[in-house]
């Protein structure tokens, strides 16, 4: 990533902070909740480059979601960077542990094992009173750095908060991407068997980017449950994690941005949907995933790669 695409990216960020006290209230949480998705997404992205997709991307969200409630409730932690840092670390920790059986599989096996480890959390949660059984846990509002914004002040915070996890985990993955571990995706995807030939565990880069997808996942549930100030078991079922997929071949795995921008068009499409089919407002969803698989099938990402290759073109023409 050059320099000039961190600036100008800085720089768009800086101009929807900087647009957050004008903008309604609904809206900026409607953003701060469809950026919380794109962090998930972002992981995804380093997956579905290998030739990887989970089912249970959930897992990690309700992990980051459920650290960040219980943290609250039990220690009385309220700061919301401390917060999100644990959330990252319990759900790295979660994808480590679980990673050394995920990392053997493949392709569908992938797929439903991530599921079922997905549902067990679950179960754990809807049968647990401890951890708030189908109620779910309030979460108690954050501070940041001892300041404690109320209000509107509290939803722009968070907001701006977002922003820069935004910033950071673009440029975290996209390096990462260009790394030469994120460089093997695609020869994993292709023929792992000869990446093993070349000296290199697959198994090993699998774990770390099932890792490093997760600490994203555990972020955005994090984001997403100071945002709401509730947590569920519903974060960690099946249909949550379902969502994620949605995004994801909505932006494809071309571009990092267009995670986020994925997110937000959904996040819209939903909320409109519902507001005008409030008992088949899925039915709307579907039809868009139809037309995107249909018409862009390598998503949103795919148009943007192509914007820039056609300016870089005729810049250099």
């Amino acid at each position: 990533m050059t320099g000039l695409r961190i600036l100008l990216g800085a720089v768009i960020l800086g101009g929807l902070g900087a647009a957050a006290p004008f903008t309604p209230l609904w809206l900026i949480s409607l953003v701060t909740l469809a950026m919380s998705t794109g962090l998930v997404v972002c992981g995804l992205i380093i997956l579905w480059r290998g030739g990887l997709v989970p089912f249970g991307q959930a897992l990690f969200f309700a992990t980051g979601a459920y650290t960040v409630a219980l943290s609250g409730r039990w220690f009385g932690l309220t700061d919301a960077f401390l917060l999100i840092g644990l959330a990252v670390i319990m759900a790295a920790l979660v994808a480590f542990v679980v990673g050394f059986l995920l990392a053997q599989y493949r392709e569908i096996f992938f797929a439903m094992l991530s599921l079922a480890l997905s549902m067990i959390l679950y179960g754990v949660l809807v049968k647990s009173e401890t951890l708030g059984s189908t109620d779910g846990i309030n979460v108690t509002q954050a501070s940041f750095f001892g300041l404690k914004p109320r209000g509107p002040g509290y939803t722009f915070a968070l907001f701006w908060l977002a922003l820069g996890m935004v910033f950071t985990a673009w440029v975290g993955v996209s390096a990462y991407l260009g790394s030469v571990a994120g460089q093997l995706a695609g020869a994993i995807r292709d023929n792992e068997i000869r990446v093993e030939y070349l000296g290199i565990s697959v198994t090993r880069l699998v774990h770390l980017k099932l890792t490093i997808s997760a600490a994203l996942a555990g972020a955005g549930g994090a984001l997403a449950a100071l945002s709401i100030s509730h947590v569920d078991p519903q974060m960690a079922y099946w249909t949550t994690s379902g969502g994620f997929v949605f995004v994801t071949i909505l932006a494809g795995a071309a571009s990092v941005p267009a995670a986020f921008l994925g997110a937000l068009l959904f996040e819209i499409v939903r909320t409109i949907a519902v507001a005008l089919l409030p008992g088949g407002w899925q039915l709307i969803l579907g039809s868009v995933l139809l037309l995107t698989i249909l018409f862009v099938p390598e998503g949103l990402g795919s148009l943007m790669i192509r914007k820039r290759a056609a300016v870089t073109e005729k810049g250099a023409a």
